[in-house]
């Protein structure tokens, strides 16, 4: 699934120190894959002890604190980011000293909901029917035009289901704004969806492009829940045709997701993650080359690897508790991954990849899995 095109870059770098600017579990996947490959990591982040901090030199400060953020330019070879909320400033203040993937252009596209609306109509990517909201008034308005079911979101730093309100009729419209907090917000139409697929895509410095088997999705609170991967699903060819638009179009460098939502037998975009991503976390054992590799070879310019599916596998997140170790891992087939996070509710702690050779012992074993999760 790779498309190799000329390379426009500087070398590749060799042994790189990379500089992470957050030190959550992403950051930590993004370590442990890279000190395989030989590089060394250090982390910016306002935690104490955050869960990649045990895998480099952590430096503890605001996201937006300059001096921080120079010091961090400056000792790594170059920069990446483990999470879309960082503020843009920073991303520009790392710039004016060292190269940073992805840019500030793909950041400030992805964390207003209302620009990323924007942006993927102008690639003529659907999305659903939406309207900027600022005060219950604008609520109402847009309701006359969209129609109810709706569903009403902050424009920013809403994610797992947080800062989100449903309309389900115009009678629930003041206390879903009262929800956003005077926040700004988007009502969008609430799609009647049969599915939820993501595609993980990644794009380098030099070009190339490649892209992952399209995942299936389940939420559970609004927080993903399970990914199943099925061989050669049918929005395969359309999602990678609209990521590579999006890619393309922000000149992006690294990993990128898509979710979407399958309507009628259309893909309607939900939002983008500029990062690694949830529901790539399966590659880690089932694909050629997890995602985690991949956006560090993206950045530093090496070559992409492959994105193949080996065997059939499905991820399951670990929220709020994990089960008893012996108990997951008697199952064959069942690989855990914990961050190494103080328990609480709603948070994830971990997630479990459960790989096979075959579907049906692949969809068992995540049966067996989710009786202990206690999910399902």
């Amino acid at each position: 699934m790779n498309d190799l095109t000329p390379s426009l870059s500087s070398p590749a770098l060799d042994q790189a120190h990379i500089g992470i600017i957050g030190a959550g579990q992403l950051g930590q996947m993004l370590a442990l894959a890279g000190i395989a490959l030989g590089h060394r990591f250090t982390f910016l982040d306002p935690s104490a002890q955050p869960p990649a901090a045990r895998l480099g030199r952590h430096i503890q400060a605001e996201y937006d604190d300059e001096r921080a953020l120079a010091q961090l330019a400056v000792e790594c070879d170059l920069i990446t980011l483990e999470f879309e909320n960082v503020p843009v400033s920073a991303v520009e203040t790392v710039t004016r000293h060292n190269q940073i993937y992805p840019g500030a252009q793909a950041l400030a596209s992805a964390q207003d909901r209302v620009h990323e609306k924007r942006y993927l109509t102008s690639l003529g990517v659907p999305v659903a029917a939406y309207r900027a909201v600022d005060c219950l008034e604008d609520v109402h308005a847009a309701l006359a035009d969209i129609g109810c079911p709706a569903i009403l979101k902050t424009r920013r730093l809403g994610y797992d289901g947080k800062g989100q309100a449903v309309i389900r009729s115009v009678a629930d419209a003041a206390d879903a704004w009262a929800q956003m907090g005077g926040h700004a917000a988007i009502l969008e139409q609430m799609i009647p969806f049969e599915r939820e697929v993501s595609i993980v895509a990644v794009r380098s410095v030099r070009g190339e492009l490649a892209f992952y088997p399209v995942g299936q999705n389940r939420h559970v609170a609004g927080i993903l829940y399970r990914t199943d991967i099925h061989p050669e699903d049918p929005a395969q060819s359309t999602a990678e045709g609209y990521a590579r638009l999006v890619l393309e179009g922000l000149d992006y460098v690294g990993v990128l997701a898509i979710e979407f939502f399958e309507w009628d037998g259309r893909l309607i975009a939900n939002e983008m993650a500029p990062r690694v991503h949830n529901s790539g976390h399966w590659t880690q054992n089932s694909a050629v080359t997890s995602q985690f590799e991949n956006h560090l070879r993206a950045i530093l310019g090496w070559p992409l690897g492959a994105t193949d599916r080996v065997g059939h596998c499905v991820m399951l997140n670990l929220i709020g508790t994990i089960p008893e170790r012996m108990a997951l891992l008697a199952i064959p087939g069942v690989h855990l991954h914990d961050y190494g996070k103080e328990p609480r509710p709603g948070r994830k702690l971990g997630h479990v990849n459960i790989t096979a050779a075959s579907p049906e012992q692949c969809a068992g074993r995540a049966d067996a899995v989710a009786r202990l999760i206690g999910s399902e």
